[in-house]
């Protein structure tokens, strides 16, 4: 029977045990959006405790599309030293990395970059329209422009030595947003049938795929729903996760919800069944579901606690792969603890800043814990008492500033 402490191949890539950490948001680079000494600090922190693999937080594949302040942008080569700096902590403690390549699309807040597109205008709820602005929809050249971005930052983070990538097709990124019918009312080859609408992300693959090499592994990241009314349907899931099986995936990582509907954070956590709770992962019966329809590997995040839970969920064959996040920002000898059957140490409950507007948001649970990527980074230890409400005026004044300097340089650049 399957356990976290067994190893794993895909492709030529050993994975010396079964557990992920799941992409968060590191928020570490500099305005110019390039990688440094603090991200190769912090992925060591996780190597060095005993982790199997790392997927990294978003790395943009075009600098004019950012989805937040301090986020890694790799479009061209400028910062292949440090980004091959970077892959080989992983590869000086056996841990692997992939490399998670994301467009916001409409996710942006305003002010942040010039303008905000999407496969179609479609405004975000009233609640969220005072953060983020109305997108413009992308024309064809655009998407075909943005299909072989990915394409060319894939390119690169095979050349500075990372073991694949994460096509981050969830959470209400572009991608994503071409796969739902809320946010992809395109009447074009691009949209209405599911069909159209998964030919995005499988122009993606090909791309990817022709542009690196044979071993290097493609993995993508789906929404098992978008918890949102007239959003995908289970039977349009169903039809993504096969498509992109079989042009030859290696690894898909069931997720689900996004910005309006934030499930991924376990946000909708306390409406799931008893049954659901008491095997602990949010997403565990939809990938038991889809298990049946793809031959790939399966990774599924988000809700684990337990090394027994875990380990249950490998033994039942729904999954190949237990993706944690979150405890990672807090224990970052994690990995260790778990292949010797500890459990995570604290309970990761919703983060509140006791602002209502706020706390409704998914938002807090990414710079929080940002907040202690930074601390680790510095060499300092986690503080699992850190008060959500300064790091939000923290992260509040930061985001101003990155404003006001984008706001600058688009004058500059006009």
């Amino acid at each position: 029977m399957t356990q976290l402490a067994d190893s794993i191949q895909i492709r030529n890539t050993i994975f010396k045990n079964r557990i992920i950490k799941g992409a968060m948001s590191e928020a570490l680079a500099n305005d110019a959006g390039q990688p440094n000494d603090s991200h190769l600090k912090l992925y060591e922190a996780w190597a060095k405790g005993g982790l199997g693999c790392a997927i990294t937080g978003n790395v943009m594949v075009d600098f004019r599309a950012k989805n937040e302040p301090g986020v890694v942008v790799a479009e061209t080569e400028r910062d292949l030293n440090k980004l091959k700096a970077w892959a080989e902590v992983g590869k000086r403690h056996g841990m692997v990395q992939l490399v998670q390549l994301s467009h916001p699309g409409r996710q942006c807040p305003k002010g942040l970059n010039r303008e905000t597109v999407a496969p179609s205008a479609v405004p975000f709820s009233p609640a969220l329209a005072v953060s983020f602005g109305t997108p413009r929809e992308l024309r064809e050249d655009e998407i075909l422009d943005i299909i072989q971005r990915f394409a060319t930052s894939a390119a690169i983070c095979e050349k500075a030595g990372f073991e694949g990538v994460q096509l981050h097709g969830a959470h209400g990124y572009l991608i994503s947003q071409f796969l739902s019918p809320l946010t992809n009312k395109r009447q074009d080859q691009w949209g209405g049938s599911i069909e159209n609408r998964t030919r995005f992300l499988l122009e993606i693959y090909k791309a990817v795929r022709a542009a690196t090499s044979e071993n290097f592994i493609i993995s993508v990241k789906l929404n098992s729903a978008d918890f949102q009314r007239g959003g995908i349907t289970e039977e349009d899931v169903i039809y993504v996760f096969k498509a992109i099986d079989a042009v030859g995936i290696d690894l898909i990582e069931v997720s689900g919800g996004s910005y309006e509907a934030p499930a991924m954070a376990g946000v909708k956590a306390d409406k799931r069944k008893a049954s659901t709770i008491a095997r602990e992962a949010y997403f565990l019966d939809f990938a038991e579901k889809i298990r049946q329809e793809v031959s790939c590997h399966i990774m599924v995040t988000g809700g684990f606690r337990t090394a027994a839970g875990m380990n249950a969920a490998l033994e039942s064959g729904a999954c190949d792969f237990v993706g944690i996040a979150r405890p990672f920002a807090v224990e970052t000898d994690l990995g260790q603890k778990l292949v010797a059957g500890q459990d995570v140490r604290y309970a990761v409950e919703k983060i509140k800043t006791g602002i209502p507007m706020i706390d409704k948001m998914a938002i807090m649970e990414i710079i929080w814990y940002a907040a202690q990527f930074k601390q680790i980074a510095q060499g300092k230890q986690p503080n699992p008492k850190l008060s959500p409400l300064k790091v939000f005026l923290h992260y509040l004044k930061g985001n101003v500033t990155a404003v006001i300097k984008g706001q600058i340089n688009s004058r500059k650049s006009a």
